[in-house]
């Protein structure tokens, strides 16, 4: 048995799985904000399983930021609380065993590989696009994390060849940097797009039900984020030339991408022929935490 834990900043999730995968129990509790306290909550998750189950092969944990190879301490995490701390250390000297972690967007696209959408496939590139973006790759059923634990991290490359009005209706990311994929693509970064330009105050899910009463500013809306998506992984494609691309996050429920991606990305690709297709995942929300328990 394996236990995957997908550690967010409002909940934390556990999943129990068998060798092939089968879900066998699932937990789930609020993430309390201070390093103690979400220590505690996977602990008493791993405890709960294993007294009703017996004990565990591993223990995965998928989160937001990443271990720093220099330092061991927790680095780019959103749960701030988190940043600068021995986490992997701490975690193992409670649980009295080796514990297996990784950022979530590399669980998300494992889990995908292992027995989701990109199922079969050598190479599969994850990509989250939802509150935030980001990406992560697997390669025969193992995450890539690189030499800085930062592969895949598309989320915070520029979008390619911005236009004037790219670049002014746009905020600038919480990186410091302008441009970012993340300001564009993440559902957030979309509205606000839509917002600047039109002088709204929409969320997403505003912009969709104008699409779907066929309102042209939204309609116009999409077809530029498609195309945006399709600029930005057309730079992975380029690199990487994945087999497939998972598309995960909120913003991957809208209908509309599937329908119009996959022709708007070979406009960019440096390939007289390219047969990556770009899906929709399998596994929904639950990407994260499966991902986890298949790190071992």
């Amino acid at each position: 048995m394996k236990i995957g834990i997908d550690l967010g900043g409002t909940k934390t999730e556990g999943i129990l799985i068998d060798d092939t995968g089968k879900e066998l129990a699932r937990n789930r509790i609020k993430t309390e904000k201070n390093y103690d306290g979400t220590i505690s909550g996977i602990i008493s998750i791993v405890k709960k399983f294993e007294t009703d189950f017996g004990d565990s092969e591993s223990v995965g944990i998928g989160m937001p930021g990443c271990v720093s190879s220099d330092s061991a301490l927790v680095k780019n995490a959103n749960s701030i609380w988190l940043n600068g701390k021995p986490f992997k250390k701490d975690l193992e000297k409670e649980l009295e065993r080796r514990v297996n972690l990784e950022n979530d967007a590399n669980c998300f696209a494992l889990s995908e590989a292992v027995d989701g959408a990109g199922k079969g496939h050598p190479v599969v590139f994850g990509v989250i696009i939802g509150t935030g973006t980001g990406g992560g790759i697997s390669i025969n059923q193992k995450v890539l994390a690189g030499k800085n634990n930062i592969a895949g991290e598309w989320g915070h490359v520029g979008l390619p060849n911005r236009s004037d009005d790219e670049k002014k209706y746009v905020k600038r990311c919480y990186c410091e940097k302008n441009g970012c994929m993340e300001t564009y693509v993440s559902g957030p970064g979309f509205a606000s797009s839509f917002n600047l330009k039109h002088k709204t105050d929409y969320d997403s899910h505003a912009i969709l039900n104008e699409f779907n009463n066929n309102e042209t500013r939204a309609i116009e809306a999409l077809e530029n984020y498609v195309d945006h998506l399709a600029r930005g992984l057309s730079l992975v494609c380029n690199i990487l030339d994945p087999d497939i691309i998972v598309l995960g996050g909120g913003m991957s429920n809208i209908s509309f991408i599937y329908e119009h991606i996959n022709t708007s990305l070979k406009k960019y690709i440096f390939s007289d022929t390219f047969n990556t297709k770009v899906v929709k995942n399998v596994h929904g929300d639950s990407g994260g935490v499966r991902g986890a328990a298949w790190l071992s």
